[in-house]
């Protein structure tokens, strides 16, 4: 069944309401719930329906025998321009969304992690272990997977939780609830295991973009500082989902850079401005012949990191370190490209890299300073130049987001794009609640 559409702000972060574990009585307590969240940055009207999941949840817990734990809120994100630039060192344009997964956790004395679904009624038991075996494709790969990264770089002296969680986040619809579950995964080990006490986090993490990063890395499976690598859910992305949920700040729109994370900038969101998001119906779950394309678009951009060292001698990590590494550096690359025999892969490869740079470089700075300007007339366009770029360079477009663009822009949006990894998923738009101010002339 498709997802409906709807509406959102930009949302808050992903957040550990309370310092310490609550009595189910006072989970249950929808009112005292809803200020809780309130304090944390949440829309009252937001606030309230995340009490009730929360108390869904504690009266889960309370069949469980459970009576106390510690309630986390994670949210989705949308990403509003950066399509595929994280990995590759590039900028994104994001917000966390007012949907995402409520969870609680309560402590255990041994090993086990215990997962329970609430509006399911899926439940999941495996022990915390640097020798988890997850089975891809199955909703327990996420959390298996950061549990096993998270034994093997925080040592053996590990106890488990019981996690129960709600979601009114779409699932597989571009607005990254995978990552959003591995976060909330994390972040209940973390919580029950001290792990920000431990040498090994403080070495490595030391704020919260460090945080992000290290979390993408548990995706991919890439080594974070000494945090050693091992194998991840399988998709060759970054951490832009995860700095997005963990990072962004209710009421505004963030630029971020990769490779290392770093947050560039701040755009407050008028108040008169509705995002609104519309799921296309097909799936950007990204396992299958799924992570096969999403992977393909990756390792287009590692093929022309590859290209350059072998030809420089350098030893750039991303596309970026590419394209900045000399004034020229475009230019050569480009001659790289003509070089090889093999048309169809120059012509590609070529493409991403165009993508790439009108993504990253100019079409992300030039719509920033329009929402700071106000020139709302000047940001349909670059968007709509980053939407066609992806149909045409990137590949990653069905007919059901392009039609989605389309008909959005054709109704009236400021400004509309398909977002996420591609092959399905969703698409934003934003529009005006009223008659939006301009500067003065």
């Amino acid at each position: 069944m498709t997802a409906e559409p709807f509406s959102t702000r930009p949302g808050i972060p992903a957040s550990q309401i309370t310092d310490v574990p609550l009595g189910l009585a006072e989970l249950q307590d929808r009112p005292q719930m809803s200020r809780l969240l309130r304090q944390r940055g949440m829309r009252a009207v937001v606030a309230d329906a995340k009490a009730e999941l929360f108390f869904q949840c504690a009266d889960a817990m309370a069949a469980k025998g459970i009576s106390a734990a510690q309630p986390f809120f994670v949210p989705g994100r949308i990403e509003l321009l950066g399509k595929h630039t994280d990995y590759c060192g590039g900028r994104s344009l994001l917000c966390a969304v007012e949907r995402g997964f409520c969870l609680l956790v309560s402590r255990r004395e041994d090993r086990q992690v215990h997962l329970h679904g609430v509006a399911t009624g899926q439940t999941a038991s495996f022990r915390l272990a640097a020798d988890l075996q997850p089975t891809a494709g199955h909703w327990t790969n996420y959390a298996m997977t950061v549990a096993r990264r998270v034994a093997a770089n925080f040592g053996p002296a590990l106890i488990g939780c019981d996690i129960t969680f709600i979601s009114d986040l779409p699932q597989a619809a571009g607005l990254s609830s995978s990552s959003a579950f591995i976060i909330g995964v994390f972040l209940a080990l973390a919580a029950v295991n001290r792990l920000d006490q431990t040498p090994a986090y403080r070495d490595n993490i030391h704020t919260v973009e460090d945080l992000a990063n290290y979390l993408g890395c548990c995706e991919n499976g890439s080594t974070f500082g000494t945090l050693a690598g091992i194998a991840g859910v399988g998709t060759f992305g970054g951490s832009q989902d995860h700095t997005a949920i963990l990072c962004c700040r209710p009421d505004q729109l963030s630029v971020f850079s990769f490779c290392p994370v770093r947050r560039e900038a701040d755009i407050p969101l008028p108040a008169d401005v509705v995002l609104k998001v519309f799921p296309s119906g097909v799936i950007a779950e990204k396992t299958g012949s799924a992570m096969a394309k999403y992977n393909a678009v990756s390792l287009r951009a590692r093929k022309l990191v590859e290209l350059w060292n072998d030809a420089s001698g350098q030893d750039q990590t991303c596309l970026n370190g590419v394209v900045t590494s000399s004034p020229d550096a475009v230019q050569r690359l480009r001659q790289l490209l003509h070089a090889q025999p093999a048309v169809s892969d120059e012509l590609a490869l070529e493409a991403r890299l165009d993508q790439f740079i009108a993504e990253s470089n100019r079409l992300i700075p030039k719509i920033v300073e329009s929402i700071e300007a106000r020139r709302w007339n000047e940001i349909g366009p670059l968007v709509d130049e980053s939407q066609r770029l992806a149909e045409t360079h990137l590949l990653n477009q069905v007919p059901q987001t392009i039609e989605l663009q389309r008909s959005a822009r054709h109704d009236g949006a400021i400004a509309a794009s398909a977002f996420g990894a591609g092959f399905g998923g969703s698409v934003w738009t934003m529009y005006a609640a009223e008659p939006l101010s301009r500067p003065p002339n």
